[in-house]
């Protein structure tokens, strides 16, 4: 079996489609297609069908897109054992964090890795919904993702991302100074009833943890949705509603207070996301090793 058409079929799994695949892979959609048919020779059975105006795939395409990421771990590990002599990895590592995420590691990502010469990091940010990190791993090396607390780890099958806590953050109530809970050293939900909350919008992962938060005494009374924490930073200050923020990101507004949260667990877990073949080369590690280390310093100085 051809290794490309491999890596195609596990596209497809992994991005929903051909034409996404097509983008990962940096092909043609017909060039995806083709693989495909030519994969389906090899196997003698049918491995992807149509599902509308949609594809997905058979159970024996689901078994050999696991077999796929194994074989692209493989030959990454093999690819490893051919450069052991190299004294040092060098080269390119592409990662991406969702917004207030790549504010807060990537600056002292970048500052640690230039104690190693050769190592170049090619950075952006990727704010997504929950469902949408994992697929980001087919086209870049280490994806910098979020999720609430109790969220089970990523969606996509444990074969095709590897995943790294880096942290757990807490997740506070934002209040304007001159608001009558702000001089508190701690809130419960039930002092935060009827309050106007200006929260993300759905399907990204702080809105679960406002949901919980508020849900113990009626639904949260939403009156803005605003993604950018740094505009809910200056909302908040103006006294236009609260919020609730990722204490090491935002904890730092002179307008604004954060107060933590009593009788109820309310964070986010920051994870390291990366697909199996790519977590076997060296620099990959590097980085990874990196920001578990500059993660464990953010927590202890916060």
């Amino acid at each position: 079996m051809d290794v490309d058409a491999l890596a195609a079929l596990a596209a497809v799994r992994s991005q929903g489609g051909v034409t996404r695949a097509a983008a990962v892979l940096h092909v043609s959609p017909s060039a995806v297609s083709q693989r495909l048919a030519a994969l389906t020779r090899a196997a003698g059975t049918p491995l992807t069908e149509r599902d509308g105006r949609g594809l997905h795939l058979t159970p024996a395409g689901e078994a050999l897109a696991d077999a796929a990421v194994d074989v692209a771990a493989a030959l990454e590990r093999a690819r490893t054992a051919a450069g052991a002599a190299l004294a040092r990895p060098t080269g390119v590592v592409r990662v991406s964090a969702f917004a207030s995420g790549a504010e807060l590691l990537l600056p002292g990502l970048l500052a640690r890795l230039r104690r190693h010469p050769g190592v170049e990091v090619q950075c952006s940010d990727e704010d997504v919904a929950l469902d949408a990190f994992a697929p980001l791993t087919d086209r870049l090396d280490v994806v910098i993702a979020h999720r609430p607390d109790g969220e089970p780890a990523w969606t996509a099958r444990p074969a095709q991302v590897r995943t790294t806590t880096l942290m757990r953050e807490p997740l506070d109530v934002a209040v304007p100074l001159d608001h009558p809970l702000a001089d508190r050293d701690a809130v419960s939900p039930r002092d935060l009833v009827d309050e106007p909350w200006i929260a993300v919008r759905e399907g990204f992962p702080v809105a679960p943890v406002l949901h919980a938060v508020a849900g113990r005494h009626g639904p949260a009374r939403i009156v803005q949705r605003v993604n950018d924490f740094h505009v809910v930073l200056a909302l908040v200050a103006a006294g236009h509603g609260l919020s609730l923020l990722p204490r090491h990101t935002c904890g730092s507004h002179p307008g604004v207070r954060l107060l933590p949260l009593t009788g109820v667990r309310a964070g986010r877990l920051v994870d390291a996301l990366v697909r199996p073949d790519k977590a076997e080369r060296p620099l990959v590690r590097l980085v990874l090793d990196e920001l578990v280390e500059l993660a464990r310093e953010v927590v202890t100085d916060g």
